[in-house]
């Protein structure tokens, strides 16, 4: 009897340790709320969420950046309301991109980034979380209340665009990085129609475009805050299909991953 209960205890710890190391993966949440775009399936004519999410496989889609975070061992999940601070508990890195203007949200009415989420990421972020601002163009987010969050780090997005791209004129939307980048090695990124942004302390400018900042990293308590203008690793521009092979979007988002992933605690 001795023997048997050893051997179930022995099995359970096996079980526990194995939980153990699934939970201490990175989980990375994508907010499907203040970004909330949906479509009609063409085939079974429901409504589905589209455009910079995890499942969508077109252009305007996340999934290649989602099997990116995978491959770095990280788990990926959606969330479809206002983070709570228990939401947020269950998070490593959590992201915001182009938060909508009511003609693009789902029913004609965003929703905005209010004062309590605004305090439950001020709190989450400071106690470690990782909380990652992508923002997009004049005319195609909303600013104000986006930048109610960001005032918080010392972050302000612009309500501007640059780097526009006319046609197949992709050197437009050319963004060099300089050797000693904190986030990408040198090379050539294509990011198209960007808001530019305003840093004070703590946050930092750490990539430009057309001599103004198009990126920020703030450092704040145990935690990290990166902003960008444009959600610029969407499957359109990684997918090695569309851009000269010069440009290395695939690339600079790989190691992008990398680096947000280090940044957890």
């Amino acid at each position: 009897m001795k023997q048997k209960i050893l051997k179930i205890f022995a099995l359970g710890a096996l079980v526990t340790f194995g939980c153990s190391n699934a939970q201490n993966k990175p989980k990375v949440v994508l907010d499907n709320f203040f970004n909330n775009e949906k479509k009609e399936n063409k085939d079974t004519k429901v409504l589905e969420s589209w455009h910079y999410t995890w499942n969508d496989t077109t252009n305007g889609g996340f999934s290649l950046l989602g099997e990116i975070f995978q491959k770095q061992g990280a788990e990926i999940t959606t969330l479809t309301t206002a983070p709570s601070k228990n939401d947020l508990k269950n998070a490593n890195v959590y992201i915001i991109v182009d938060a909508d203007i009511d003609k693009e949200a789902y029913g004609g009415k965003a929703n905005l980034i209010d004062p309590t989420t605004i305090k439950n990421l001020e709190e989450w972020v400071k106690k470690g979380g990782v909380l990652v601002l992508l923002s997009n163009d004049n005319g195609n987010s909303e600013f104000v209340h986006f930048n109610q969050l960001a005032e918080k780090f010392g972050i302000h997005f612009n309500d501007d665009s640059i780097n526009r791209v006319k046609g197949r004129e992709f050197e437009q939307g050319k963004v060099t990085v300089e050797q000693g980048n904190p986030v990408f090695s040198a090379q050539k990124l294509y990011m198209k129609e960007v808001s530019t942004i305003d840093v004070k302390s703590p946050a930092k400018a750490f990539l430009t475009a057309e001599g103004k900042n198009i990126g920020a990293i703030a450092k704040v308590g145990k935690g990290t805050v990166f902003a960008l203008g444009d959600p610029w690793c969407y499957n359109e521009y990684i997918d090695g299909k569309k851009l000269p092979t010069d440009f290395t979007n695939y690339q600079g988002t790989e190691e992008w991953v990398k680096w947000l992933l280090k940044q957890v605690k």
